[in-house]
């Protein structure tokens, strides 16, 4: 054992010369953003099943009552009157599309979540479960799909496959994937959640732009600025044949 102890200290004291001079600590950091992400992602999927009777009170929390405008911003560019919504949550677009007499239809792959939206619907609702990457429904069926604050799996390629076979020619995706709140601490909060990047604005264009474009879509990536907020909206159009 004492043969051992000066080892022991000079790894010690290179610890020491390694936090000092910053080798450490960016691994240290990483390590507990990775720790809280982890945890928000178990969060946030409970919210969305098991604890669904609570999101609306936490989405509206989160961003100061200002989540149902943000996810109404891409009523106005929607073209067609068929539409599909995929991952329609608690349904509030989903009646809103409704009440304006289009034929729209909402896929999610929470049971829970189709319970709140088909009673927000008083029962009008063209609802189904099942996931982005295996849509059931038959080629063109759509001339307008939306999907607003998606999971990853909206740019799975699979899922963009799907999106295509299932849009008339010529149709429309609209995708709008992230916000990023004017108010200081808002942003502040959305940064350390993971749901409002970091990157320059740019850089999160091409991110989003990217995958779109590998799967033949011609794409438009815009900002759109909102009341205590900007949002970012991706067109995807379907060649028209």
């Amino acid at each position: 054992m004492k043969a051992k102890l000066p080892l022991a200290k000079a790894n010690r004291d290179k610890a020491r010369v390694w936090w000092r001079h910053g080798a450490i600590k960016p691994l240290f950091f990483c390590s507990i953003q990775f720790v809280m992400k982890r945890l928000l992602r178990i969060f946030f999927k409970l919210l969305y099943h098991q604890f669904a009777f609570a999101y609306d009170l936490v989405a509206a929390s989160v961003s100061f009552n200002r989540w149902k405008d943000w996810v109404m911003s891409v009523i106005p560019l929607i073209e067609g009157n068929r539409i599909l919504e995929i991952g329609h949550g608690p349904g509030h677009l989903h009646r809103v599309l409704l009440d304006r007499g289009l034929f729209a239809v909402g896929i999610d792959e929470s049971a829970q979540m189709g319970y709140l939206a088909k009673r927000r619907a008083d029962g009008s609702a063209r609802l189904a479960r099942g996931l982005a990457q295996h849509l059931p429904f038959p080629n063109e069926s759509f001339d307008t799909v939306i999907s607003t604050f998606p999971a990853d799996y909206i740019t799975d390629p699979r899922t963009l496959t799907e999106v295509k076979r299932c849009l008339s020619n010529g149709g429309r995706f609209i995708v709008l994937p992230v916000a990023w709140p004017k108010n200081p601490f808002l942003d502040w909060l959305f940064r350390v959640t993971g749901e409002s990047p970091s990157e320059a604005l740019e850089l999160v264009k091409t991110k989003f732009r990217e995958p779109f474009v590998r799967s033949g879509f011609k794409t438009e990536v815009q900002t759109l600025d909102v009341k205590s907020s900007m949002l970012l909206i991706i067109l995807a159009k379907k060649d028209s044949r």
